[in-house]
C-alpha cells in the first residue's frame, strides 16, 4: 500500500528541517512517544543509524525500529520503521515556498505480513493514512507554534 500525503507549513524551510531532524522535538509533536533510544553508533538521524522508539498505540506499547535511509539535507529525509509484521518506508522532502513556508510532501509505503495484517491492511487502508496525516498535522501546529525560539 502507497500514498502520498502533502502539507504547507507557515515557517522557512530551514526552521522546520531544525525542528523535524531534532529527536529532543519528537515528544512534543508524538505525544505517544514513550521512548526514543539509540540501537546504533553514530549521531542520532544520520543515514545508517537506527533507533528503537516504542509507541502507546490503543492500551499497548509498540515497539519499532527505525533506520535512517536518506538525509538529502535540505531537500529529503527518509526512513523505514519495522514493528511486528510491518515494515513502513517514508520520504520527506521539504520544498521551500517563497523563503516563509515550506511543503512538506511525504510518500509512505507499508508492507504487511502474516494473515492478521493483511487482513488489517486491505479492510482499512485508511487506518494508516489517517495515522499519518495525524502526526503531519501535529508537527506543523508544533512547528508553527515554536516561531523563531
Amino acid at each position: 500500500m502507497r500514498y502520498r500525503l502533502e502539507l504547507e507549513i507557515y515557517r522557512p524551510r530551514d526552521r522546520v528541517l531544525e525542528l523535524f531532524l531534532d529527536p529532543r522535538n519528537l515528544p512534543r509533536w508524538q505525544p505517544d512517544l514513550v521512548s526514543f533510544d539509540p540501537v546504533s553508533a553514530g549521531k542520532a538521524r544520520d543515514v545508517g543509524t537506527k533507533t528503537r522508539q516504542v509507541h502507546k498505540m490503543g492500551g499497548r506499547e509498540v515497539e519499532i525500529l527505525e533506520t535512517i535511509t536518506v538525509r538529502d539535507y535540505p531537500d529529503r529525509f527518509c526512513a523505514t520503521y519495522e514493528a511486528d509484521n510491518v515494515w513502513n518506508l517514508v520520504e520527506n522532502r521539504f520544498i521551500d515556498v517563497g523563503g516563509r513556508k515550506t511543503r512538506w510532501i511525504l510518500d509512505s509505503e507499508f508492507r504487511c505480513k502474516g494473515v492478521a495484517m493483511n487482513l488489517m491492511s486491505f479492510l482499512l487502508p485508511g487506518m494508516f493514512k489517517k495515522q499519518t496525516v495525524t502526526f503531519m498535522k501535529r508537527f506543523k501546529e508544533f512547528a508553527e507554534r515554536s516561531g523563531n525560539e
